[in-house]
C-alpha cells in the first residue's frame, strides 16, 4: 500500500510521486511471494522532504528514505507505538539522482529496498554488504 501525501498541488511533486509509485509497485511485484505479502502490509509514504520536526530531532535534511516501526522479528512484541511505515523523500532522491529520470527510478528502487531491509531487521552494515546502501 502506497500513500501519497499532497503538498500544495505542486506539479513536480506529483510527477515524482507517479514515477516513484510505479517503481515501488514494480519492486513489490518482483519480490518472492512470502516477502511480497509482508512488504504490501507496510505503507509507503511519498513526501517531498522530511518534516522540519524530524530534522530538528536530528534527521539529515537530505535523507532519501526512512523506516519507522518495529522490524519484522519484533512485530508481535508490540514495543513500538509507531506503526511500520516507509517514507521516501522524493525531492531528495531527485536531487541525488541529478534530476535524471532513469537514475531517479534506480534510487527509488534502492531506497525502498534499503528501508524494507530495515523492516526485515538488517542494519546498515548488512545493507552495505548487499549493496543496498
Amino acid at each position: 500500500m502506497v500513500q501519497m501525501k499532497k503538498m500544495g498541488g505542486r506539479h513536480e511533486l506529483k510527477r515524482l510521486q507517479v514515477a516513484a509509485l510505479a517503481e515501488v509497485d514494480a519492486v513489490q511485484r518482483a519480490l518472492p511471494r512470502p516477502l511480497r505479502a509482508k512488504a504490501l502490509q507496510i505503507p509507503v509514504v511519498l513526501e517531498g522532504q522530511p518534516a522540519p520536526a524530524l530534522i530538528n530531532d536530528g534527521l539529515e535534511p537530505d535523507v532519501l528514505g526512512l523506516y519507522v516501526g518495529e522490524d519484522y522479528a519484533d512485530a508481535d512484541a508490540g514495543v513500538e507505538n509507531v506503526p511500520a511505515q516507509i517514507f521516501l523523500y522524493l525531492f531528495n532522491i531527485w536531487a541525488y539522482a541529478r534530476r535524471d529520470p532513469e537514475d531517479f527510478r534506480h534510487e527509488v528502487r534502492i531506497t525502498y529496498l534499503h528501508e524494507l531491509g530495515h523492516f526485515l531487521g538488517l542494519d546498515e552494515d548488512d545493507l552495505a554488504l548487499r549493496e543496498m546502501d
